[in-house]
């Protein structure tokens, strides 16, 4: 099956190459995977990898290597919820390997596993740039930084509950 921009995303996908030089809307390649990213759940199967390397006109191995390259990308189902927790040396130093043991434990899956119900993933992922507010998780598009295990469950409960919560400070 072929991937191709639905309506609203093949405007935004124009308007974001419009914004290089021609000749040049292989640079266009990051927002792109993006779009194309929301636009299947929150992953990228080939064929959206090989559409965005058509529409792009780039060869499909280069936009593999970048969707690879980059954690913001998946290249396998998600949950409804990534739950992403930064393991750089910063959050770890400040209680990431604690956020993780809580999370594993209450959602009763490992790093890189999708609970039964499709809810949640739990990803480790390396810096994503609020050191200063050590530990955080990154869920979905929102961070939530200064988090305590507690602090991180309760989250979790209030998003499966499908209530929204906005960048959180549980502080420890």
């Amino acid at each position: 099956m072929s991937f191709v921009f639905s309506d609203e995303n093949l405007k935004k996908a124009k308007e974001h190459i419009a914004k290089y030089p021609k000749n040049k809307q292989a640079s266009a390649v990051l927002p792109l995977l993006d779009l194309a990213q929301r636009q299947c759940g929150g992953w990228l199967p080939q064929s959206a990898l090989e559409g965005v390397a058509k529409f792009l006109d780039m060869p499909f191995i280069r936009v593999l290597e970048i969707a690879s390259f980059y954690s913001m990308f998946n290249l396998k189902p998600v949950g409804a919820l990534h739950v992403q927790i930064c393991g750089t040396t910063p959050c770890w130093l400040r209680g990431a390997e604690e956020l993780k043991k809580a999370c594993t434990e209450h959602l009763k899956i490992e790093i890189g596993e999708t609970t039964n119900d499709q809810m949640f993933t739990l990803s480790e992922v390396e810096c994503l740039g609020a050191c200063i507010n050590a530990p955080m998780v990154q869920i979905n598009d929102d961070y939530h930084e200064n988090l305590s295990p507690e602090g991180l469950i309760e989250i979790l409960e209030v998003m499966k509950k499908g209530k929204t919560k906005e960048k959180t400070d549980v502080s420890s």
